[in-house]
């Protein structure tokens, strides 16, 4: 029986390696690349927000408040949203476009998620206040950040307050 080289048998195995790991890596970054557009070009995803500030009122540590955000795509190219965190590990915020929820996203962004909306279609973002995982009395103030592809608007603030008891 012939004997592989031990050279071309390492070579072999750091092959399978690399096809692995890329076939991970191609998997976990399944996002959409962002398409980028220029304030100049009048043919661009243009955000329209319901509000970018609500008030939860007053709620106990043991309550969970959220409220909700909408996003409306009234450019006419598609709207790409990404890049979404919150400012507490208190606060959760999730997106809803259609029938299609997104993950929880927290202080750690999820830079691999992208969202889509289309010229004429809106999403919403729930924002949810947990206080106690973090707690604290009094007036609170938390974000939600979200990143877009509006060259307009590619950053959106969304603030919700409460008064903890």
């Amino acid at each position: 029986m012939k004997r592989i080289n031990p050279f071309i048998l390492g070579i072999i195995i750091f092959l399978f390696v690399v096809l692995i790991g890329g076939v991970i890596f191609a998997y976990k970054a399944g996002g959409k690349p962002i398409q980028i557009y220029s304030a100049q070009n009048q043919d661009h995803p243009q955000v329209e927000l319901s509000s970018e500030f609500a008030d939860l009122g007053e709620m106990s540590i043991s309550d969970v408040k959220s409220a909700d955000f909408t996003i409306k795509n009234i450019g006419n190219k598609s709207l790409q949203i990404n890049n979404i965190s919150t400012s507490c590990d208190c606060t959760f915020a999730q997106v809803t476009i259609g029938n299609k929820v997104s993950p929880k996203f927290m202080t750690q962004q999820d830079s691999q998620w992208t969202g889509e909306i289309q010229s004429g279609q809106e999403a919403k973002v729930t924002a949810t206040y947990e206080p106690a995982l973090k707690p604290v009395k009094g007036k609170v103030e938390r974000t939600v950040y979200v990143k877009t592809n509006d060259p307009q608007k590619s950053d959106i603030t969304l603030t919700i307050t409460a008064i903890v008891n």
